[in-house]
């Protein structure tokens, strides 16, 4: 069948939309109508160069919702119909990792660089090349086949423009403070940077029970939706966060720091262990350009202070179990969603929906599809 996909054809680059051709779904896949995409920076690292993709075309999106329109042999689980957020990592089972209960960590995810589904083949085309699709999932495209293991069911009373925000930034945010930070009640927490990570890791600060969250950003308008989201102080720099931290602690400093920026440097890292006290936690949750810089920690401080720092995957969740008990929270009023999408786009106006991220008038853009 034929779709309209938002393509890279080169590195760095922007979003083309052209017609692609999209095969039946084979075995343990299914057929996807995607009705939103959430436009997450992940992707745009690609865009940029500064992580790749091992193949061109490359169809992005990975933070998805949508219908089930057919399914391949095999499949058990999900049935035409059904509604379902994406997964950007599949959960197999029965690696040690979702073993553990650490869906996230999931062994399948090495085989995401390849953009192909998980036999190692493509389902979709571009002028007879094959097309990679981020994450197994492709949620730049109005309809992709994409493995049955990274569709979560959902109740049909979650609008899918809304529902497509848990297939990465939401969980990924709030897991940073809630799992991987382990914030208690009572914590002082820094969250640095808050735009669509970061928003939702003062969510998750404020959830479990954080007496203090500041949250750091240069730009006003994310710095006022901080506050509207549960930070109780907004500054513009990691400086005067810590500063702010060590006032309310008799100098100790930060229980947990959390860095959602843009791109993760050496040098956030190293202010963030800073802005910690002792036995605090470092969380790094943004993603790193393809050089990082080094990190100019004072050493010191790891062993002698036991400072931890702590990577954060997904949220530190497993994402089957992760969707549901969200959007169970959304429904009970805990969490909110819909005030996340700043500003929707048409697929044609993907490339206006990242100039507005980069600008930083937005929270999180959202690609509402045409189908």
């Amino acid at each position: 069948m034929k779709s309209r996909a938002a393509l890279l054809m080169e590195v760095p680059g922007k979003w083309e939309v052209v017609e692609v051709d999209v095969d039946e779904p084979r075995a343990n896949e299914v057929l996807l109508r995607y009705a939103a995409t959430g436009l997450c920076h992940s992707d745009e690292h690609h865009a940029t160069g500064d992580s790749g993709t091992q193949v061109l075309s490359y169809c992005g999106g990975h933070e998805g919702a949508g219908v089930v329109e057919a399914v391949g042999p095999g499949v058990t689980t999900l049935k035409p119909g059904d509604h379902v957020v994406t997964a950007f990592i599949p959960g197999c089972g029965r690696c040690r990792w979702c073993a553990s209960g650490m869906q996230n960590l999931c062994d399948l995810g090495a085989l995401i660089p390849k953009g192909a589904l998980l036999d190692g083949t493509y389902r979709m085309h571009h002028e007879g090349r094959d097309v990679a699709q981020a994450a197994f999932v492709g949620t730049f495209s109005e309809w992709s086949v994409v493995p049955e293991l990274c569709c979560i069911p959902i109740g049909k009373d979650i609008p899918l423009t809304t529902a497509a925000l848990v297939g990465c930034g939401v969980p990924t945010g709030w897991g940073s403070a809630v799992n991987a930070g382990g914030v208690k009640p009572g914590d002082v927490v820094i969250v640095m940077g808050t735009g669509g990570l970061g928003i939702n890791a003062v969510q998750g600060a404020k959830h479990a029970g954080a007496v203090r969250i500041i949250a750091a950003d240069p730009l006003p308008f994310r710095r006022s939706g901080a506050l509207e989201f549960g930070a109780t102080d907004a500054v513009e720099t990691i400086e005067e966060a810590t500063d702010l931290a060590r006032s309310l602690t008799d100098g100790q400093g930060a229980d947990v720091a959390i860095v959602t920026t843009s791109t993760l440097k050496g040098e956030y890292i190293a202010q963030a262990f800073d802005a910690v006290r002792k036995d605090g936690t470092l969380v790094a949750t943004a993603v790193p350009g393809r050089d990082p810089s080094p990190i100019p920690l004072d050493l010191v401080q790891l062993p002698m202070y036991q400072k931890r720092i702590q990577g954060c995957l997904y949220g530190a969740m497993s994402p089957t179990k992760a969707v549901p008990a969200l959007l169970d929270l959304y429904r009970a009023g805990h969490l909110k969603l819909d005030e996340l999408v700043t500003r929707t786009f048409s697929l044609d106006e993907i490339n206006d929906g990242y100039a507005a991220m980069y600008e930083g008038s937005t929270l999180r853009s959202v690609v509402v599809h045409s189908t």
